[in-house]
């Protein structure tokens, strides 16, 4: 930049300042107000936007080459189809006017003024977020048409419907004094169960169990691509920060400021527990548990995020990171559920534990339920219980009717040549030599 361009810069500043002052002396202070929360909720929305590119490339590192491109087209269609559901009816079930404390039944296709369409656009990425866990625990063998429709149930029935029980204002769990601030059960427990659901349904990846001597032995199919999983797991914390703070849903809030340190602590607490326990009963420090342990440590703190202190908050995630490796032992080795990315471990478990921990740890002060420690926990138990069972059961219903009518998984030639080639006629590494033991 020369003299010249310093100059003119400076010059415009001198005659822009004045300016905006004298247009903010235009303004009230709810003018004022508005345009921060507005500008907030922009900003923070697009953060959360942006960990729909961290969900793709976590899933599509931890699987393998041959069906990179259909991973990549799940969670381009399940946030598209999903935005469109919750546009139409989604955010009607979740925010509409309440029937019986159970279920929104107004603001159809929504249309409104300046604020409403703030909100609406920082709760339909939040949607998307539940809907595209489910993609990593379907990975690799699900029928494309199949998913699409998944993805229009789930953006459009099953997660607002348990929303309204919690943050629409006047929902059940609402009324009992249920806390969850930024979505472990909202979110990520809806997503959670409903992966629980399609992985049961779906069934494992063909040579994923192996049945020797009449006992069933899991074998580890490797994802393509660490450095990628770990890009992935790296854009969905920058993005948790307008997942978390954002939901203070004020711009000139500034307990964001703690709800961002508490946010951090707890991945971080996340990621070394996970480290440390896989080390201790594998004896390496696993790189793609110690991802999902700062996940887990994510989704952990995101219920308790405003009303615990930072100790608290690496004590959570912490916890959260032992959970997620024992949660994805489990499952594999005991329960012999194929979960590719352990989604149903981070989010589904560890949305659970998070859940609780508001009970256990919160300040009650700021919860400000009135009740008491021992209330407090079996309101959050109650709500957890609740969530599982709508989410669960009813994606139950969904992938088995689904799967008896136009079919939930491909064919074992489609899923051994790669869902690229047969579902999208197109390889993600064209020209590349892909050296695979399956």
């Amino acid at each position: 930049m020369n003299h010249n361009d310093r100059f003119l810069m400076l010059l415009a500043l001198l005659l822009l300042v004045p300016a905006m002052g004298a247009f903010a002396e235009d303004l009230t202070n709810d003018e004022i107000q508005a345009a921060f929360d507005a500008i907030w909720l922009v900003i923070a929305a697009a953060l959360v936007f942006f960990m729909q590119a961290g969900f793709a490339m976590v899933e599509t590192g931890l699987t393998r080459a041959k069906n990179a491109g259909n991973i990549i087209m799940k969670n381009l269609m399940d946030f598209s189809v999903g935005a469109v559901m919750y546009w139409a009816i989604g955010w009607a079930l979740m925010y509409g006017e309440s029937v019986g404390a159970f279920i929104g039944g107004s603001d159809f296709f929504v249309q409104g003024d300046t604020a409403l369409m703030r909100d609406w656009f920082f709760q339909v990425v939040f949607a998307a977020t539940a809907a595209t866990i489910v993609s990593g625990a379907m990975a690799e063998r699900t029928k494309f048409t199949s998913y699409l429709i998944y993805s229009v149930f789930i953006s459009g029935v099953i997660y607002p419907i348990s929303g309204h029980w919690i943050w629409q204002g006047d929902g059940w769990l609402t009324a009992m004094g249920f806390h969850d601030f930024a979505g472990s059960t909202v979110v990520h427990s809806v997503g959670g169960w409903a992966a629980l659901a399609g992985a049961i349904v779906l069934g494992p990846r063909i040579g994923k169990y192996v049945k020797k001597d009449g006992k069933i032995t899991s074998k580890a199919i490797m994802g393509h691509n660490l450095p990628l999983a770990a890009l992935g797991v790296f854009i969905l914390w920058f993005g948790w920060y307008g997942f978390n703070a954002g939901s203070t849903l004020s711009g000139t809030d500034t307990s964001m400021t703690s709800v961002a340190v508490t946010t951090t602590l707890a991945a971080s607490g996340g990621a070394i527990l996970a480290m440390l326990t896989v080390w201790i009963l594998n004896g390496k420090p696993d790189v793609s548990m110690s991802l999902n342990g700062a996940l887990a440590g994510l989704v952990g703190i995101t219920a308790s995020t405003a009303v615990v202190g930072n100790s608290e908050a690496i004590i959570i995630g912490g916890i959260a990171g032992i959970i997620v490796v024992l949660s994805v032992e489990f499952l594999d080795k005991v329960l012999h559920i194929d979960d590719p990315v352990g989604a149903v471990s981070v989010h589904g478990v560890c949305g659970v534990w998070g859940t609780l921990a508001v009970g256990i740890f919160g300040d009650l002060d700021a919860i400000g339920s009135g009740l008491t420690r021992g209330g407090q926990i079996g309101v959050q138990a109650l709500g957890a219980a609740a969530v599982f069972a709508w989410a669960f059961f009813l994606a139950l219903i969904l992938f088995f009717i689904v799967k008896k009518t136009v079919g939930l998984r491909v064919t074992e030639k489609e899923e051994l040549a790669g869902l690229d080639i047969d579902e999208h006629g197109t390889e993600a590494y064209a020209g590349f030599q892909i050296f695979q033991n399956m």
